[in-house]
């Protein structure tokens, strides 16, 4: 059933808690999660996860790097890296704004419901657009304004996750969230091989499944309270330009957002160029580069799903968040050595089932964290908005390094040995953090 509206303090008043509430009552509620609220938001973490992945997959991994060469761009991996800089200074700033905003939302549709469905119209609709442009400019424009929608939706959505689900479920949350991130990714790029040669509906289909991730995500979670009633939010200049302050005295929470910036810059370095990669180190033709794209595509689905499932639930059962992160991190280092030691189709899959298995407990289990060591639960959507900040500069970070790397050397060997070492300074970072075990 769905509860009436209460703050974070009211709904501590309704237990005779104190406002830090106990790890199993749910933060927006004050009550414990029975059976039915848990099933229904891990189905909606786990299909709103799966779903924008998907749609952002299919263009991001295969069909816009193939686009760039298809319409006789010079130097695509420049031009790439180039798209990735320039959509993701929009990015680091839309995260950011849009999840004060919904922090500060006052509204019959609660905080977060509404930048959600927003977020996802716009994002899906611009996504698709790519599809039917030729113009570099304008295919940046347009990729541009989809992760603007995409960071309107995101900041908003894990929110959630610290507003609504009890301190001892957000491992198992995350899990769900990380399954879909997880299995979603690997889909996303074999449907988008699927469309190599005929991309214009790939596009559009990419597009609509990022619509459709957040209008599932809205219908399957229990229905957000209303806002209405909650403090206002000051709305003078200088009120609203404070709000944007970065948390004070908090370092485990910029430890947090260390590892999870040099975990990004490791896994973009390498899955942002993966066709590059299959086709230029490997040395395969762009049909035989589908092929073995489609075959890491199920390996990953299938190892990371596995690691991410089953990750979140232990974490939550053991108390330990720290322990998996370093360690997932650890194992996509090794992952990613091979393709650098094997630059054969086998190293590719070795890659794909280490590293993907990696991967798969890391974000399962990485999201759960950074919920924990937030220092202000009333501000989980800016201050998340932060932490965020650190994954669309590791996405941004990561092409560009390995594009800068690719043009200097004429090689990838460099760039699996940056990428490795990205990862372990991830895993150190996360392991120095004091206030979450």
């Amino acid at each position: 059933m769905d509860y009436p509206p209460a703050s974070r303090t009211d709904a501590a008043l309704l237990v005779d808690e104190p406002v830090g509430l106990a790890p199993e009552l749910a933060p927006d509620t004050g009550k414990p999660f029975d059976r039915a609220r848990t099933l229904r938001f891990g189905l909606g973490f786990l299909a709103f996860g799966a779903l924008w992945i998907i749609g952002l997959q299919v263009v991001a991994a295969v069909l816009l790097p193939q686009r760039l060469r298809d319409i006789g761009v010079a130097s695509p991996e420049t031009l790439l890296g180039t798209i990735s800089a320039v959509t993701a200074v929009v990015s680091l700033v839309s995260n950011l704004v849009f999840g004060n905003l919904s922090d500060r939302t006052r509204g019959r549709f609660g905080r977060r419901a509404p930048w959600i469905l927003g977020g996802a119209v716009l994002g899906g609709v611009a996504l698709a657009a790519i599809g039917f442009l030729e113009s570099p400019l304008l295919i940046t424009v347009s990729y541009c304004v989809s992760m603007v929608g995409l960071n309107m939706m995101l900041a908003p959505a894990v929110a959630v996750l610290a507003d609504r689900v009890p301190m001892r479920l957000r491992g198992t949350m995350s899990a769900f969230y990380g399954g879909g991130l997880t299995a979603g990714a690997p889909i996303g790029a074999l449907v988008g091989a699927a469309f190599i040669t005929n991309s214009l509906p790939g596009f559009v289909l990419g597009g609509g499944l990022m619509v459709v991730g957040g209008v599932v995500a809205l219908v399957v979670w229990p229905r957000e309270a209303s806002a209405e009633a909650l403090p206002a939010a000051g709305s003078s200049l200088k009120e609203v330009l404070a709000s944007f302050r970065p948390p004070r005295h908090a370092p485990d929470f910029y430890l947090a957002f260390v590892g999870r910036l040099f975990m990004l810059v490791s896994y973009q370095m390498v899955m942002a160029y993966q066709l590059y990669i299959v086709q230029d180190h490997v040395g395969q033709t762009v049909a035989e580069s589908a092929r073995t794209i489609a075959t890491m595509s199920v390996i990953l689905l299938v190892v990371g799903l596995v690691g991410s499932v089953v990750s979140g639930p232990i974490s939550d059962l053991v108390g330990r968040r720290k322990l998996p992160v370093v360690i997932s991190s650890v194992l996509f280092a090794v992952g990613i050595a091979m393709p650098w030691l094997m630059p054969t189709p086998m190293g590719m899959f070795l890659f794909a089932g280490i590293a993907g298995f990696g991967y798969g407990v890391y974000t399962s289990v990485d999201q759960a964290l950074n919920v924990d060591v937030l220092p202000n639960q009333e501000e989980a959507g800016k201050d998340l908005g932060i932490l965020n900040l650190s994954t669309t500069a590791g996405q941004t970070i990561g092409p560009l390094v390995t594009s800068a790397i690719v043009v200097a050397t004429g090689s990838y060997s460099v760039v699996f040995m940056v990428s490795i070492c990205a990862a372990l300074l991830g895993a150190l970072a996360i392991a120095r953090i004091r206030s979450v075990r």
